[in-house]
């Protein structure tokens, strides 16, 4: 068996599909209908849109398959990611990279592979639209172009949703985006019974550093803090820009000392923005956090209002 190298766009690729916040999401219809409709169109017994994290690749959707997800290395969508086009398998037992794969010699019994790469808008490659038979067979020119075509409709609900989720000044998730992003990640939360922590933060001083230097200044000074904010909680959760200055992180299977943890590296972070920039203002915040546990029945509206009592409370505090 050949397990699959790495793109050498690889922590890109991974960036961007984690700020899509999708991975360990439930099913949807707008994805599973294309892989309902790609069942029906190519006969076959098995659809997946496969997304290829760094160690996984995980079924955002998925037909005719129980697993919610298979290790990389083994993985057929490693390596379809590898290149532009459709990754075609014929006959997987007699093709030398895959004869002895557990996924040919065991369940599900790969014989036929076909993956059409799935883009981002970033044009990186987030994962695969495939199709799994467990007979030999091969793909029509004509049925290649299907299989274009219906990746495109997968790359366009991806697309659609990132555009009107994200915040354009930092490039984060934006309110309407968390609001949405959230709900779902808390649900998982409960189905797994893990804990969760909402952090929610805002920029001091930023009305006077708008009014004292100008609304670009102000501009910058947020896309800086913001760009703290994503390299201190990349891999931790989900976090957007909710408001002017007004920031949030929701970290999963975190408690409030994990989440103190993250702030403290943040303000470190900021310490050292502020001593190697001829700025005339500091760039700090305020924070309030709140621990969520699995048997939590708050939408994540209350919880926001919990999270910025608390902030706003430090904020007067600090004026104080």
């Amino acid at each position: 068996m050949v397990a699959p190298e790495f793109p050498t766009d690889e922590l890109a690729r991974v960036s961007v599909l984690k700020s899509l916040s999708v991975l360990d999401t439930q099913s949807e219809d707008r994805f599973d209908r294309v892989t309902r409709m790609a069942k029906r169109l190519f006969d076959v017994p098995i659809v997946l849109v496969s997304l290829v994290d760094s160690d996984r690749q995980w079924f955002k959707s998925r037909v005719g398959l129980e697993a919610l997800e298979t290790p990389r290395d083994i993985s057929f969508c490693g390596h379809t990611i590898l290149g532009d086009e459709i990754f075609e398998v014929q006959d997987a037992e007699e093709d030398p990279r895959f004869a002895d794969n557990p996924l040919v010699t065991g369940e599900p019994h790969i014989r036929f592979y076909a993956g059409c790469p799935i883009y981002s808008l970033a044009g990186l490659k987030l994962g695969t639209l495939c199709l799994i038979d467990r007979v030999p067979r091969q793909l029509s020119k004509e049925e290649k172009d299907i299989l274009k075509d219906l990746t495109s409709m997968i790359e366009q609900e991806f697309a659609t949703f990132q555009v009107a989720s994200t915040d354009y000044l930092t490039n984060m998730t934006n309110k309407a985006g968390f609001l949405v992003l959230a709900e779902r990640n808390l649900n998982a939360c409960q189905t797994y019974g893990k804990r969760s922590s909402l952090l929610t933060l805002d920029l001091d001083q930023f009305k006077l550093i708008n009014q004292e230097f100008g609304r670009h200044e102000g501009d910058k000074a947020l896309a800086a803090f913001a760009q703290s904010l994503k390299e201190t909680f990349d891999d931790s959760g989900l976090f957007a820009r909710i408001g002017g200055d007004e920031f949030v992180v929701l970290m999963d299977d975190a408690n409030r000392d994990d989440v103190l943890e993250k702030v403290q590296v943040l303000e470190n972070s900021l310490a050292q923005f502020n001593q190697q920039n001829d700025k005339r203002y500091a760039l700090s915040f305020c924070y309030g956090v709140v621990d969520i546990e699995p048997s939590n029945e708050k939408g994540i509206s209350e919880l926001l209002i919990e999270s910025d009592l608390l902030m706003y409370g430090q904020k007067r505090c600090n004026v104080a």
